[in-house]
């Protein structure tokens, strides 16, 4: 039987209890043209708090009885696709579910002998590849340029900065509380990390970047977006990643009132998407792939596990009780 994590309802504000639930079904057989995949993790992201919205985005939301859109990395199991055979391992957009029938669009094979199949879904997947494109393409680092990241301790956060290193600039991060500063600093390699539960944000900032900002990397949006503002340099670029402080909220998101900055500075922010990037994704993988080989790039999964968790796991995505990469084991 295939257990699945089916959207129940939409919710305001925060999910909760009524949002989801687990349904227990039979096992899908694959036709011509398909394989079926024995799901084994599972990506958490905060982008799945956007996907319950019944509104106009970047994709379509998951609709109510469907099962909950995840990326997954598992085996293949049966096959009747030419492509791809019994023992494979894929990575692709599985849903939250233990078995997954796919034709294959969208998926790529990947080999649990050069990497754990986690790291499919963290530093080599989605969350490297938006670190990846995010900065690389939409910020466009120099050596010797000071570059600012918020969720630091995050899952992209933590590889904008490693590869802001890498590139040459000055890294500073921003995270919640001292330990996952210190990880920051002295595990990832960043050049300092700010405290925003207990610093001054505007203080802490000027003192850790004080030739300005360059690059500021937003994760979360809300107050620590308009605070950056306040201190980037002529011809500065932000990214704009997420906007997790806001995702929750019942009220409009709040905007930056320092937008201004934009302009006096000559000064460019720029959301994007990661699936955007999709022709580019060999560039990614190929450049990741490297710097985690030769030790540039380090990373972090936090694993829970059972399908049955799948509520409490995902809400430590806003509670900050994870650091690096939130992956689901739903299976052996």
């Amino acid at each position: 039987m295939n257990k699945q994590v089916i959207l129940n309802q939409r919710p305001r504000g925060k999910a909760d209890q009524q949002t989801w639930r687990i349904e227990t079904n039979p096992i899908p057989s694959p036709e011509a043209g398909q394989f079926l995949i024995k799901v084994q993790y599972v990506s958490l992201d905060p982008a799945m708090r956007g996907w319950l919205n019944d509104a106009r985005s970047y994709i379509p939301p998951v609709q109510i009885n469907d099962v909950m859109r995840s990326g997954g990395v598992g085996e293949v199991i049966a096959s009747q696709h030419p492509d791809y055979r019994v023992g494979d391992h894929v990575v692709g957009m599985t849903g939250v579910q233990q078995y997954c029938v796919t034709d294959g669009t969208g998926y790529v094979k990947v080999d649990p002998a050069l990497m754990p199949l986690p790291k499919y879904l963290g530093v080599l997947g989605m969350p490297g590849y938006t670190a990846y494109f995010g900065l690389i393409k939409v910020g466009q680092p120099k050596a010797g340029e000071t570059v600012l990241v918020s969720g630091a301790a995050g899952a992209v956060g933590s590889v904008v900065g490693q590869i802001a290193k890498i590139k040459g600039c000055r890294a500073v991060g921003i995270a919640g509380g001292s330990e996952k500063c210190q990880y920051v600093v002295e595990e990832l390699g960043f050049d300092a990390c700010i405290d925003y539960k207990s610093e001054n944000l505007y203080s802490a900032i000027r003192k850790q970047c004080p030739d300005g900002i360059d690059i500021y990397f937003d994760n979360v949006g809300g107050e620590i977006l308009d605070t950056a503002l306040t201190q980037i340099n002529r011809g500065a670029r932000i990214p704009i990643c997420g906007a997790i402080s806001q995702y929750n909220n019942t009220t409009p998101p709040k905007g930056p009132s320092n937008y201004l900055s934009l302009l006096i500075n000559s000064a460019r922010m720029e959301g994007f998407v990661v699936f955007h990037f999709q022709k580019d994704y060999p560039e990614a993988a190929q450049a990741l792939g490297q710097w985690v080989s030769e030790g540039k790039i380090k990373s972090q999964e936090h694993i829970e596990s059972g399908i049955e968790n799948f509520l409490t796991t995902y809400e430590k995505l806003f509670t900050g009780q994870k650091r690096g990469k939130l992956i689901l084991k739903v299976s052996e």
